[in-house]
């Protein structure tokens, strides 16, 4: 073999079991269906109930807690070596007037539930030689938001549990990265105040937002071995809003 290397096929995952967690709808969704669409055997986790519309295989899965964890990889039919963690939540509120709850519940998901999805998939990963985890963050864990402490707080820390885990599952031939979007244009999003949406456009340098697809777009490469020698990395995705 030549020192430039063989090419690997980019985005080719035949015979490649894949876990989302809330893939039912939105950027989770459309990763789902990327994977499916290139040839993986996807699993979603997700608290709400899959559509006759959703990608793959539906388990309904409460992240924030290990047991319903453990009990949906239990029914798997083989270890997993693609992990997408994008299940997330907001509680939007000032740190002043947030209470308990919303500071628990958005740590709970955001952070503690891609922990215990880690820790139960890893084991099937070591075994198999080769894995590869992605994790949605987003740049407000990089910058902070107002209103945000909560959301901000667990998409910093799960940056922290990204390197982390590379460091520790790299020499077993898993890698470990993270995609921070910025506004992504989902229908939540399409939901939100016009003049919220604005402030992300005006902070963008491209003058547009994102789509689901191209966060999907993203961490099918992150996936891929066309990025096998990437990991405890943050890629961006955020039309240069982050700038």
């Amino acid at each position: 073999m030549s020192r430039i290397g063989r090419p690997h096929p980019v985005h080719e995952f035949k015979n490649q079991r894949a876990v989302v967690t809330g893939g039912a709808r939105g950027i989770g969704e459309a990763i789902a269906r990327q994977l499916l669409d290139q040839g993986a055997e996807v699993h979603v986790f997700d608290l709400a109930d899959g559509t006759g519309n959703s990608a793959g295989i539906h388990h309904r899965v409460d992240i924030s807690d290990p047991r319903s964890i453990d009990q949906a990889v239990a029914t798997l039919p083989g270890p997993a070596t693609l992990l997408v963690n994008n299940a997330g939540i907001t509680r939007d509120r000032s740190l002043a007037k947030m209470n308990n709850d919303e500071w628990n519940e958005v740590i709970d998901t955001n952070l503690n539930g891609a922990f215990y999805m880690i820790r139960a998939l890893t084991p099937g990963m070591r075994q198999s030689g080769y894995g590869r985890i992605v994790n949605i963050t987003s740049i407000n864990g990089l910058r902070g938001k107002f209103g945000q402490g909560n959301y901000s707080a667990a998409k910093a820390g799960l940056i922290g549990l990204s390197k982390t885990a590379a460091r520790e599952l790299g020499t077993k031939g898993i890698t470990v990265n993270c995609v921070a979007p910025g506004m992504v244009m989902t229908e939540m999003a399409g939901q939100l105040p016009g003049q919220i949406i604005q402030n992300a456009l005006d902070e963008s340098v491209l003058k547009k937002l994102a789509e689901p697809i191209d966060i999907a777009n993203a961490v099918m490469f992150l996936l891929s071995d066309a990025a096998r020698m990437i990991t405890g990395e943050i890629l961006r995705v955020d039309g240069g809003q982050y700038i």
